[in-house]
C-alpha cells in the first residue's frame, strides 16, 4: 500500500474544503486531481529545509498573477497561516484560487467544495522561473541588515540644549530643549522624563543595543562652580548622544516610545510614555520573526556571535585610546590658550608700566619707545588665544563628540551582551536543568506501582511548565537573533572612523591656519616696531 503523506490543516481553511484538498493531493477519492504544475511550483519555491512555503514568496508568486491588489489581498487572507508558512494543502488551494480569479471568479474557498474535475492551472510562469521568488526572499532574510551608515545618520539628528534654570524648593531644576529635525518639533524635557524613557525602552527592547544614560548626581546648592557648569554641560552632550543613537536605530526610530518622548508636549510625559510601552508590551510580543527566529539563525551562530563580540571589544579598546589622545589634544588647545592669553597680558602690563626711568638711563635708552610697542603687542596674543579656544572646542565638537557616540555604542553593545548571557541565556539554562528533572521524574514514575506515581503525574502533566520552557527557548533563539542584528549595526557605524579623521585633520588644518596667519601678522609687525631706526643691530627673527 502506498504511504499517505499526512498535512496539518491550516485553521483558515474550512473543514470540508480540507477534506477535499487532502483527498485532491492524497489521490483518494473522487474529487479531481492535481495538475503536475501545481507541484512543479511548489518544488520551485519551497523551502529548502522542508515542504512548507513562506508566506511572503507566496506574495511574491501572487504579484505575477496580474490581479488586482484587492483580489491577491483576498487569496492571501484565505490560505494565511499564523505562523508565516504555507503548507502543501495551501498552497494548492492557493494556486488553485488563483487560476478561478484570472478566469474571472471571486477567489471564494466555496469554489473548491465539491469540485470533482483537474483543479485549474493558473498563469504564473514556467516553473523553472519561479524559484528566484525563493532566492529574493532569501537575499531579503530579516537577519540582514542592509542599511548604510549615511541611512541611518540620515533618519534624525537631535538637538539637546539647556534651557534656563527654573528654581525648586531648594535646588535648580536643569531642565533640556529636544528638537527633532526629523518631526520639527521642540519639546521640554526633565533629567527624569530621560530616565523614564530610558527605563521603557529597555523594557520593550531588552534584546537590543539601548544606550546608557549619563550618571545622576544630585546637584547642592545653585549652579555657580565650575565643576558643577562642567557636569551639567557634559551631562548635556551624553543626553545628545543618547537620542540621537535612538532615533537613528532601525528598530527604535519608528516606535511609538520614540514618537511620544520626541513629540509630546503635554504636560505629563512620564504618564503618556508609561501608557504607550503598557499598551505595545516588549519586542518578542510584536515582533512578527519572534517565533521563527531559530529558522533564520545560521548553524554557527554561537561561533560567530563570540568572534563578533571579541573584534567589538578590541575595537573599544581602541577607540577608547583614540578618544582619551584627543580629549588631551583639545584640554592643550585651551591650555595654550590661556598661556597666550596670559602672555599677551604680561607684555600689556609691562607697557604700562608707569614707572620713570633713572636719571643715567633716559639719555640714550629706548625704553619709552619700547614700552609702547610692546604694549601693542598683546592685541596679537589675544587674538591667538582665541584661535587656540576655537581649535579646542571644533576639537570637542567635531572630534571628541563623534568619538564619545561611537563609544557609547560599542559600550551599549558590550552590556547587552551581559545582559543576553546573565538574563536570557541563563534563565534558560535553569529552565532546561528544570524540564530534564521533570522528565526523569516522569520516566521514573513510568515504572513504579500506580500509587506511586501520582504526584509524578501532577508534574508531567503540566502543560503551564512545558509552555514556559518553550517560551524561554524561543525567547533564547529571538535574543541571539537581535544580537547578531545589533552587531551588524556595530559594523555598519564603522565607517563613522572616516568622519572622525576626517573632522580630526580638518580642525588642524583650520587652526594651524588660522593661528599661522595671525603669526605671519606679528612677525611683519615685529619687523616693523623693532627695525633699525634706533641704531641697534636687530636680532635675526629665525634661524640662518
Amino acid at each position: 500500500m502506498e504511504d499517505v503523506e499526512i498535512y496539518d490543516m491550516p485553521p483558515s481553511l474550512s473543514g470540508k474544503v480540507a477534506i477535499n484538498l487532502f483527498k485532491v493531493v492524497t489521490g483518494h477519492g473522487n474529487y479531481g486531481s492535481v495538475p503536475s504544475y501545481y507541484r512543479e511550483v511548489h518544488q520551485a519555491i519551497c523551502s529548502r529545509t522542508d515542504e512548507r512555503v513562506q508566506i511572503g514568496v507566496f506574495q511574491r508568486l501572487l504579484s505575477r498573477s496580474a490581479l488586482s491588489i484587492t483580489v491577491q489581498n483576498q487569496i492571501t487572507d484565505h490560505v494565511n497561516s499564523a505562523d508565516g508558512f504555507l503548507n502543501k494543502v495551501s498552497l494548492y488551494k492557493g494556486l488553485a484560487l488563483i487560476a478561478l480569479a484570472q478566469q474571472g471568479k471571486p477567489p471564494s474557498p466555496k469554489l473548491l467544495e465539491n469540485f470533482i474535475q483537474e483543479l485549474p492551472k493558473p498563469q504564473l510562469g514556467e516553473p523553472k522561473e519561479l524559484q528566484s521568488l525563493r532566492l529574493q526572499l532569501v537575499q531579503e532574510n530579516p537577519l540582514i541588515l542592509s542599511l548604510t551608515l549615511a541611512e541611518l545618520l540620515m533618519k534624525d539628528t537631535i538637538k539637546v540644549e539647556l534651557i534656563p534654570e527654573k528654581k525648586g524648593l531648594f535646588l535648580k531644576h536643569v531642565e533640556y530643549q529636544v528638537t527633532s529635525e526629523r518631526f520639527k518639533v521642540s519639546v521640554y524635557r526633565r533629567y527624569s522624563d530621560f530616565d523614564v524613557f530610558h527605563e521603557l525602552l529597555l523594557q520593550r527592547y531588552g534584546y537590543r543595543i539601548v544606550p546608557a544614560l549619563p550618571r545622576k548626581r544630585v546637584l547642592k546648592g545653585v549652579l555657580t562652580s565650575v565643576s558643577e557648569r562642567e557636569f551639567i554641560e557634559g551631562r548635556r552632550r551624553a543626553l545628545a548622544r543618547f537620542l540621537n543613537l535612538v532615533a537613528r536605530h532601525p528598530f527604535f526610530s519608528e516606535d511609538e516610545l520614540v514618537r511620544t518622548f520626541l513629540t509630546f508636549s503635554g504636560s505629563d510625559v512620564q504618564t503618556k510614555l508609561r501608557d504607550a510601552c503598557k499598551k505595545l508590551g516588549d519586542e518578542f510580543m510584536t515582533c512578527s520573526y519572534a517565533t521563527q527566529a531559530k529558522d533564520y539563525l545560521p548553524a554557527d551562530i554561537q561561533g560567530q556571535f563570540a568572534s563578533s563580540r571579541e573584534l567589538i571589544r578590541n575595537i573599544h579598546n581602541s577607540f577608547q585610546k583614540l578618544r582619551d589622545r584627543a580629549e588631551k589634544m583639545a584640554e592643550r588647545s585651551k591650555e595654550n590658550a590661556t598661556d597666550l592669553q596670559m602672555f599677551g597680558k604680561e607684555l600689556s602690563c609691562l607697557g604700562s608700566d608707569e614707572t620713570s626711568l633713572p636719571v643715567l638711563a633716559s639719555g640714550k635708552s629706548p625704553w619709552v619707545a619700547l614700552k609702547q610697542a610692546v604694549k601693542g603687542l598683546s592685541v596679537e596674543f589675544s587674538l591667538l588665544s582665541e584661535k587656540a579656544v576655537e581649535q579646542g572646542r571644533r576639537d570637542e565638537d567635531d572630534v571628541v563628540e563623534k568619538l564619545n557616540l561611537f563609544l557609547d555604542l560599542l559600550q551599549s553593545y558590550k552590556d547587552l551582551c551581559e545582559r543576553h548571557e546573565k538574563g536570557v541565556l541563563h534563565e534558560h539554562q535553569r529552565a532546561l536543568q528544570k524540564y530534564g528533572v521533570m522528565k526523569r521524574q516522569m520516566m521514573s514514575a513510568t515504572v513504579q506501582p500506580k500509587e506511586q506515581r501520582t504526584k509524578f503525574t501532577f508534574i508531567s502533566n503540566s502543560p503551564q511548565q512545558e509552555n514556559a520552557i518553550q517560551a524561554m527557548e524561543l525567547r533564547n533563539y529571538f535574543s541571539l537573533f537581535c544580537l547578531h542584528q545589533e552587531s551588524q549595526l556595530i559594523f555598519t557605524y564603522l565607517p563613522i572612523t572616516s568622519h572622525i579623521l576626517g573632522a580630526f585633520v580638518n580642525s588642524q588644518v583650520q587652526g594651524h591656519k588660522e593661528m599661522g596667519e595671525v603669526w605671519q601678522d606679528l612677525h611683519s609687525k615685529l619687523k616693523c616696531l623693532f627695525g633699525d631706526s634706533n641704531g641697534l643691530q636687530t636680532p635675526p627673527l629665525s634661524p640662518r
